[in-house]
């Protein structure tokens, strides 16, 4: 393996956002599919709202509103 693949990858967690991760990444989502990017950036869901998961999609930026009672 050479070294550049031996090195740690650099994970970036964005508070109400996506989990940034150094590319390319290999994802296993919830339903056992294995899912790749060879991107150099890749930014992965931590809401569940993206319609490209487990790939953000921005979708965290809506928010919904609640009433309060």
């Amino acid at each position: 393996m050479p070294n550049a693949e031996r090195r740690p990858r650099r994970v970036t967690v964005v508070p109400g956002g996506p989990v940034l991760v150094e590319g390319p990444v290999e994802l296993s989502t919830p339903e056992g599919e294995l899912v790749r990017s060879d991107r150099f950036l890749v930014a992965v869901c931590a809401c569940r709202r993206s319609k490209r998961f487990p790939f953000c999609d921005t979708s965290h930026r809506k928010r919904v509103r609640t009433q309060e009672s």
